[in-house]
């Protein structure tokens, strides 16, 4: 961690302190927390003034919460310690709360109270050469392979015995993130080209802030079962909206991104020895037309653990001019083999394979110091790597569900200013602009100068 920023915690720590009017000095152990509080909160602070746009920080002010399911919680954050420390940077004026969180004791429904930095800390973390993503070593022993259930009606992250399939998921995990930590991937965006995506990200409701920082993975299993779900989450990447997702570089370099093409019809027919056919899966339900629509509401269906009374969320028939029953009717009519799998929760099944098949890909080039960053049913890699990611992507497949599948690519592209068409670029090409990059540039140089 930076010397600035360490400076910048100790006299934080002082300073609330001296406001704080307490008629004798913390035993060791509420020291350790206090401090550990100030400091974390610092750090998410750093980190949100770094994200694009700069996000909101959160603190729960339920006490319960501190002492609930230790496997996913930080040992040292305390309650009294923790709010204790957020009193105290609100009473130096270092931030403020832009939204006041609540709990319902009766419905146990509830939001976190939201901060973010005030000018003055704003300010002087804006200062900081370093970047936190670089500064803030990951800790690589925080859990993380989380099992969620339903527990009085909210999708809650609940406890679990270890098992040697649980302590080997953590393992492997382990080894993908490690590697994932020796190398910096980044978003290639002019600078003057920020303030549209920031825009982009903040008009989108599921979207959140892309913090560069988030450059480790966890495990994700489903409804209480480590034979659902399964998939991961929480890499920077994955946030990026599609349209941008071209211009993700690793070590500076430009990238490839691989997708199985029509993933859940081919597991589904797979695991069942049914027959998919030539025809594409999402095509041949509406004649080739609305293929997104209909790729959405296919996943919909296999999703859903009964058939629901109403249209899914997100999904609107109406651009095809029909109705969701309609729309549920055709897609059935065009997959007749499958019919009795729909509306029986296949889809956490199939997300468990998905997740297997994507772990075997990590692992695979993670043994050859190589990250695949992956969207789900998708990679993103250095470009060298295109030819042997499609082949690690269909072995992978194979050995899981004993088939062939096709998959599609995309290369990083320049988009010039005018309306020339686009070209790929090489890397001496993108280092000619290097001061239309000036972010993308510092950071990449911060991140070398690191590993000297």
């Amino acid at each position: 961690m930076t010397e600035i920023f360490q400076e910048l915690i100790k006299e934080t720590i002082s300073k609330i302190e001296r406001l704080e009017s307490r008629s004798r000095r913390r035993s060791a152990k509420a020291q350790i927390s206090f401090n550990h509080a100030v400091e974390t909160t610092l750090i998410d602070l750093w980190k949100a003034t770094h994200c694009i746009p700069i996000r909101e920080c959160a603190i729960n002010k339920r006490s319960g919460y501190y002492s609930e399911n230790p496997r996913y919680r930080d040992p040292l954050l305390t309650y009294n310690q923790t709010i204790a420390a957020f009193d105290g940077l609100l009473s130096m004026g270092y931030i403020e709360v832009t939204k006041e969180g609540y709990f319902d004791r009766t419905t146990l429904q509830g939001s976190l109270t939201k901060f973010v930095a005030r000018d003055e800390l704003l300010e002087r973390l804006q200062k900081i050469e370093d970047h936190p993503a670089l500064a803030i070593k990951p800790d690589f022993d925080r859990e993380s392979i989380i099992l969620r259930d339903v527990v009085d009606g909210q999708r809650k992250a609940i406890d679990y015995e270890d098992t040697p399939k649980t302590e080997e998921y953590r393992r492997n995990l382990k080894t993908i993130n490690q590697c994932f930590q020796k190398h910096w991937a980044d978003l290639e965006i002019k600078d003057a080209d920020l303030a549209t995506l920031e825009d982009r990200i903040s008009s989108h409701d599921e979207k959140q802030p892309i913090d560069l920082s988030a450059r480790s993975l966890v495990r994700i299993f489903s409804n209480g079962s480590f034979k659902e779900g399964g998939r991961f989450y929480r890499g920077w990447w994955q946030n990026v909206p599609s349209e941008y997702r071209n211009y993700i570089t690793i070590d500076m370099k430009r990238t490839v991104e691989y997708d199985f093409s029509q993933l859940n019809p081919h597991m589904l027919y797979y695991a069942y020895n049914k027959e998919l056919g030539e025809e594409d899966a999402y095509d041949r339900v509406l004649d080739g037309e609305h293929r997104d629509l209909v790729k959405s509401a296919f996943n919909a269906m296999i999703q859903a653990s009964s058939p629901p009374q109403n249209c899914p969320r997100d999904i609107d028939p109406s651009i095809a001019d029909m109705s969701w029953s309609e729309l549920r009717d055709r897609i059935i009519a065009a997959h007749k083999p499958i019919e009795d799998l729909f509306f029986r929760g296949e889809g956490n099944l199939m997300q468990f394979e998905d997740s297997c098949i994507c772990e075997g890909v990590m692992l695979h080039f993670a043994a050859m110091d190589a990250p695949a960053l992956p969207i789900h049913d998708s990679f993103i890699m250095h470009h060298g790597f295109g030819g042997e990611l499609e082949e690690a992507m269909r072995r992978e497949f194979h050995k899981r569900l004993g088939g062939d599948i096709p998959t599609s690519e995309e290369m990083l592209k320049w988009t010039p200013a005018d309306d020339t068409p686009p070209k790929t670029v090489s890397v001496d090409e993108v280092l000619h602009a290097d001061k239309e990059y000036s972010k993308w540039q510092a950071r990449h140089d911060a991140w070398l100068a690191q590993r000297k």
